[in-house]
């Protein structure tokens, strides 16, 4: 199921009939009380029960770094930009021509149009690659319940709930303009986009469940459209 697990000859055989999954993280704040991996972990847990879902499928060492400029200000931020990702997944993908294709599971919002842009240079070149995102709801965008639930479901050891917080609840739409010209901190001090504090475990695994479904289910419709 692990790419980093296996030998090369390992795939000699099998490697042109399977597809990878590659998790797309960040390392940013995620408030005072998720760690800074958080989306890095979502997204590697979706890819881990995508394999579990469907044959053929192996999870590659997840991409930790993405585009993260909006959370500047916050220690512990690390962004490579835009075109650094958008670059990173073009030769990433097409270093891995020996598999059947390639599903791009994404957990940082700020990723998705780098990666939408890396996605329509392979299209043009004629590599398979699906890009998939988790759905949020507006007004719990960054570190709030669903977030916060989902990590109390995979990883409850590294939630401070003691120190979960409501931020700002507004929905994105209505915050998008200042946080892309000032940053997540002009618009929440304290990191966080909705209200993580009522969070729990059952919330967070019925979340994961419902987007390893929706994952499945456009994975394999991608993979019967030839």
């Amino acid at each position: 199921m692990n790419l980093a697990d296996l030998r090369w000859p390992d795939l000699s055989a099998d490697a042109h009939r399977t597809v990878l999954a590659v998790p797309l993280g960040a390392t940013e704040q995620h408030g005072p009380h998720l760690p800074l991996d958080t989306d890095t972990a979502i997204a590697t847990e979706l890819c881990r029960r995508l394999a579990a879902r469907i044959p053929n499928i192996i999870v590659a060492p997840a991409i930790p770094y993405g585009s993260s400029g909006e959370h500047t200000g916050f220690p512990g931020t690390l962004s490579i930009g835009a075109a650094a990702l958008e670059f990173l997944v073009v030769e990433l993908v097409r270093s891995a021509d020996a598999f059947a294709g390639t599903v791009l599971v994404n957990g940082h919002g700020g990723n998705l149009q780098p990666l939408r842009a890396a996605v329509a240079t392979l299209h043009a070149e004629g590599r398979r690659v699906l890009l998939w995102c988790p759905r949020g709801t507006p007004g719990d965008s960054h570190a709030g319940h669903a977030e916060t639930s989902a990590m109390l479901r995979i990883r409850a050891h590294e939630v401070t709930m003691s120190a979960a917080a409501p931020g700002n609840t507004r929905p994105l739409p209505d915050l998008i303009d200042d946080l892309r010209r000032h940053g997540v901190a002009f618009v929440s001090p304290n990191g966080v986009l909705g209200d993580p504090t009522h969070a729990d475990p059952a919330a967070g695994e019925h979340l994961l469940t419902d987007w390893a479904q929706a994952l499945a289910a456009a994975t394999t419709r991608w993979l019967n459209h030839r």
